[in-house]
């Protein structure tokens, strides 16, 4: 019988749309790791034009995934206001779950996603690739090493760009289909890289609407304040009107010094006059193309999954994590309904300061 390191994991595909590509690439990349048993879609004339390894089996029932006992993980693909349903039906079977980001429409959807793998004892990563980038586990390491002293104040900026012919494709953008616009499909990525490096905030002021420059039911354009008990702020910018696009930045202002993020690389400057720097620049899709990014990251996020269910342990972005995320961008839209600050460990209503 082979090691576990050395057998390859028998794994589908349920979704072959716009976002697939870069999973397929790193399947393709780790085909020594990982078997892509099947390819799943809605229909044969959206299988038609994907590509997979000879032997992989395209088919439109779900059912032949679920069936396969041999078969062990699935990547979940399908738009976001489907995956739980999706992920239900795989978790019964016992099948592993990799899941596309957002993990659902919105924090209850979420919530109850995260709830049934863990109550079917399989195993739920999301990709939420940015958190395993070279530059981004640099940072994370320097924080948590200490050597930048306490947390003063941070921002994020998202300044990307979509043409409206982006937002004209059915179910874009919109509420029922996708929970929103810019901040749970584009800004999701940054603002879940901010949280992962300072925590959670206590309560959040927001602000968020939709610019003369796109027709689309959710919103282009967010802002917020996070505030936090230490009486550290961090800011919130996002947007897809902001033509042409331009890298995703985090900056960490610290006791001791600073660190800023943009666009794969980290740099960090240090009082005592010392400097460290990690990564280097690469797109993340913030033009025009949303596509125009390269797979390295989705490939560590999918080798890590597949030795965690090799393993047993869990993977590095697990679906508890990810919950956090969605819950800021409930309180941002939330805040920015009702003109106050939304506290997060209540989901109490605070007048704002």
């Amino acid at each position: 019988m082979p090691s576990l390191s050395s057998r390859r994991l028998r794994v589908a595909v349920i979704g072959a749309g716009l976002g697939s590509a870069p999973h397929f690439h790193s399947l393709q990349d780790l085909a020594g790791e990982a078997e892509l048993v099947y390819v799943y879609g809605r229909s044969a004339e959206r299988l038609a034009g994907v590509q997979v390894p000879t032997g992989t089996r395209k088919t439109t029932r779900l059912e032949d995934i679920l069936e396969d006992a041999d078969l062990e993980a699935v990547l979940v693909l399908t738009p976001p206001n489907t995956h739980l349903e999706v992920v239900q039906r795989v978790a019964r079977a016992g099948k592993h779950v990799l899941v596309e980001k957002p993990l659902e429409i919105d924090l209850n959807r979420a919530s109850a996603l995260v709830e049934c793998c863990e109550q079917a004892g399989v195993t739920l990563a999301v990709m939420l690739q940015h958190r395993l980038r070279e530059a981004a586990v640099a940072l994370r390491a320097l924080i948590r090493s200490g050597e930048l002293g306490q947390l003063v104040s941070a921002s994020a900026a998202v300044r990307w760009w979509r043409p409206q012919s982006y937002y004209d494709e059915p179910g874009r953008g919109t509420l029922a289909r996708d929970g929103g616009g810019v901040l749970i499909t584009q800004a999701i990525h940054t603002l879940d890289l901010l949280l992962d490096f300072i925590g959670m905030p206590a309560r959040v002021t927001g602000m968020a609407g939709t610019s003369a420059v796109h027709r689309m039911e959710g919103e282009d354009t967010a802002a917020a304040l996070l505030h936090y008990d230490s009486g550290a702020v961090a800011v919130l910018q996002a947007t897809t009107a902001a033509y042409p696009g331009f890298p995703e930045r985090i900056e960490l202002n610290f006791t001791r010094g600073t660190a800023t993020l943009e666009g794969g690389e980290m740099r960090a400057a240090f009082q005592d006059g010392r400097t460290l720097g990690a990564g280097g620049r690469q797109a993340s899709g913030g033009g025009a193309d949303p596509m125009a990014f390269d797979h390295a990251a989705h490939k560590t996020v999918l080798q890590d999954f597949i030795r965690a269910v090799k393993t047993g342990t869990a993977p590095a972005v697990t679906g508890r994590s990810a919950l956090g995320v969605q819950q800021v961008i409930e309180a941002v839209m939330e805040s920015s309904r009702s003109g106050v600050a939304v506290a997060l460990h209540s989901q109490a209503i605070l007048p704002m300061m």
